[in-house]
């Protein structure tokens, strides 16, 4: 369950399962023009451990940086809340190490397992307790692990989401150290220029 659409209307409002046939329609979620695939492979990739690592793709949705984080060698386990987000996810990466499963990204059905990095786009902002799932996302991690979380501000008439000032506060309990990346400004992200506050964090135990 990625939202940047939902500038206007609550992420809880949504029928993601009703949205997945046209989610990848949007550059960065489909990722099919190569210079947004490339800008955010680029980006993944700096955000990553350079050696191979398990990965938690939380709010994954059709798997679009699932996809990138194999390819750069990563052993992924996806989670959305969404059955149709899932089942275009596993057909996007048959046959790639990788692992999708339906579930709640605030509290992932993974059981005991713990994982190098936990990735997070989009997802945080629109949690009833974002800094609960912080902490549980944390107990996810391995001893050197980190969090990996793209967020921002959308919209300027009715704008929602999690600025990035209010991220580093709900991480202070829970992350060593916290870089805050700022992305607004690099269109081939997006595949368009925009206005409001879009942001990625790394936060180290």
């Amino acid at each position: 369950m990625t939202a940047e659409k939902g500038a206007m209307t609550s992420a809880n409002d949504l029928d993601w399962d009703a949205l997945a046939a046209a989610f990848d329609d949007e550059p960065d979620h489909g990722l099919r023009d190569p210079e947004v695939r490339d800008a955010w492979a680029r980006r993944l990739r700096s955000w990553l451990p350079d050696t191979a690592c398990d990965v938690l793709d939380l709010g994954c949705g059709t798997g679009s940086l699932s996809l990138l984080a194999t390819e750069q060698g990563h052993r992924v386990t996806g989670v959305d809340l969404s059955p149709v987000m899932v089942e275009r996810a596993r057909a996007k990466l048959a046959g790639r190490d990788v692992v999708f499963l339906v579930g709640d990204a605030a509290a992932p059905p993974v059981g005991e397992r713990q994982f190098d990095v936990v990735l997070v786009r989009h997802v945080l902002w629109a949690l009833p307790d974002p800094g609960r799932a912080l902490r549980h996302w944390r107990g996810l991690l391995r001893p050197g692990g980190r969090l990996v979380l793209v967020e921002g501000v959308w919209g300027t008439v009715a704008p929602v989401g999690i600025a990035a000032d209010r991220l580093r506060e709900l991480l202070a309990p829970v992350a060593g150290s916290v870089w805050v990346e700022r992305l607004s400004q690099d269109t081939a992200l997006w595949g368009k220029v925009v206005d409001d506050e879009r942001y990625a964090v790394v936060a180290l135990e």
